[in-house]
């Protein structure tokens, strides 16, 4: 079992890459994400590997690192998503937005991922609700944390992201700008306050 290599960028393709290890090229199969940080051709690189045995062969996926393996893992486990939509949605979201995407229930910002339309995208954010925890992601896990809490999911707080969704702005960052802005005003806070505060984190 492969879990992580260490090696030479040989090969950069659309959407899959060649490490050389000694000599060896292991062909990985990779998100755009972890692509773009992979370096140029002829520098060392390091990459955290899923394997995946076949009946008839050994497939590699490489990532930037654990956090985005581990929701690798976890979006195969949402029915219709297999390997290469998870790679799809890694493409376009870094673990810490695709975690808030899930708890904000923002299926829009799955589904700009190629290839993965409404109803994937509302398995994903649906079946994985209570899941994303599961990975140490940093802010992203933190904003689920607070999610749990009465504060977070009051009437306020559902009109403040509304507000801030009518505005233009996508579900996943009113979310996230009115938690920042619970975080900072307390329980007390009504819907305006919230709209004001959260309007003040989108504009940093």
């Amino acid at each position: 079992m492969i879990g992580r290599l260490n090696g030479i960028v040989d090969t950069i393709d659309e959407d899959w890459a060649i490490i050389d290890v000694g000599g060896v090229g292991y062909q990985l199969s990779c998100s755009g994400r972890t692509l773009r940080g992979l370096g140029a051709v002829g520098e060392t690189t390091r990459v955290h590997v899923e394997t995946f045995i076949r009946d008839d062969r050994i497939v590699l996926y490489g990532f930037a690192d654990q956090a985005e393996r581990g929701c690798f893992r976890l979006l195969m486990t949402v029915q219709g998503v297999g390997a290469r939509t998870a790679l799809a949605i890694l493409s376009v979201l870094t673990p810490d937005e695709l975690t808030q995407a899930v708890v904000a229930q923002d299926k829009a910002a799955v589904s700009r991922a190629n290839g993965v339309g409404a109803r994937v995208a509302q398995r994903v954010v649906t079946e994985l609700k209570d899941r994303m925890g599961d990975i140490g992601l940093g802010p992203g896990a933190a904003l689920q944390a607070d999610a749990g809490g009465a504060t977070v999911d009051g009437a306020d707080d559902a009109d403040a992201v509304s507000a801030l969704v009518n505005l233009g702005y996508g579900r996943s960052e009113a979310y996230g700008a009115v938690v920042a802005a619970r975080r900072v005003l307390g329980d007390g806070a009504d819907a305006s306050g919230l709209i004001r505060a959260g309007l003040k984190e989108l504009a940093q």
